[in-house]
């Protein structure tokens, strides 16, 4: 069975970090791109990062870039998305999803439209 979940989100402090977990079961995330979404209450999702497999490079939207990072684990088929001085407005419901096809160059924008596989998302929260 195709599957993606995530996990590690959580109530945070302004200012913390947490690291969030994409696990792909069923399927091998090395020919694919794979991407880190948000969608906070009211607004539209957004895309906030991605890692292309076949070379390993990275994109981010301005918003994060400097405080996240997104990373690979192949034995694990998992990514990553550690993020640090969170902020307030970093509150969503994080999801991730792949593509067969490479991670746009510029995020900013970027909706997740066509993507072929979706997590179900794991909340994060940044307050006091």
């Amino acid at each position: 069975q195709v599957q993606l979940v995530e996990s590690g989100g959580g109530l945070v402090q302004p200012g913390g970090s947490l690291r969030l977990s994409c696990a792909a079961s069923g399927f091998s995330l090395d020919y694919y791109a794979i991407g880190w979404f948000r969608q906070a209450p009211g607004k539209e999702r957004e895309g906030v990062s991605c890692i292309s497999s076949s070379d390993g490079r990275t994109y981010y939207v301005d918003s994060v870039k400097g405080r996240f990072t997104i990373s690979r684990d192949v034995a694990k088929n998992t990514v990553y998305l550690q993020m640090n001085v969170l902020k307030p407005e970093d509150t969503a419901v994080y999801y991730c999803a792949t593509r067969h096809t490479p991670c746009p160059r510029v995020i900013a924008g970027w909706r997740g439209y066509g993507m072929d596989y979706w997590g179900k998302g794991t909340p994060v929260t940044v307050s006091s």
